[in-house]
């Protein structure tokens, strides 16, 4: 049986504030502790990938996380919908996209999902991530451990689709 939440990270280590995802991911795992294993999978990746549309089956919730050159600051966190867009043939897909690929799977709509795109800045491969880009992490871990608990959806910043992507 899968945990019922997911939270999934993706970038770059090697790129500076493109690291945020799965730096979320990491520290969201340390301070959920191994209890948490029941109820929360913890993955994290380079890029989406039409394959992870297979790790949103038998959940009740999903949160995507990446980081974002266009977000405001500190972070945005907004619902994502399913989406056809060319995405799926690059090497950077898009939420939307995986969740079209697993609606055209499943032949149902996939688990409710937020993207929380962190506003990072400095994006060149071999530095580590910015003082800025850091704070904004710290403050998107505080919304996460609300979003683990059920709590703070009505703090979401709600924007459209074609707004969402990181």
């Amino acid at each position: 049986m899968r945990a019922p939440l997911l939270v999934f990270g993706w970038g770059n280590r090697s790129r500076g504030d493109d690291s945020l995802g799965p730096l979320f991911v990491e520290e969201m795992r340390r301070q959920a502790g191994a209890d948490a294993a029941v109820r929360v999978e913890f993955l994290d990746d380079f890029q989406l990938q039409i394959e992870h549309a297979m790790d949103l089956a038998e959940r009740e919730r999903v949160l995507f996380v990446d980081a974002s050159r266009t977000a405001a600051a500190p972070f945005e966190a907004v619902a994502v919908r399913a989406a056809r867009d060319l995405s799926y043939t690059t090497h950077a897909m898009s939420p939307q996209a995986v969740l079209q690929v697993f609606a055209d799977f499943y032949q149902r709509p996939p688990p409710p999902c937020t993207l929380l795109a962190i506003r990072g800045d400095q994006f060149e491969l071999g530095t580590s991530p910015s003082a800025a880009a850091l704070g904004n992490l710290r403050l998107a871990l505080a919304w996460g451990s609300l979003w683990l608990a059920g709590e703070g959806e009505e703090d979401r910043v709600l924007l459209e689709p074609q707004h969402a992507r990181a």
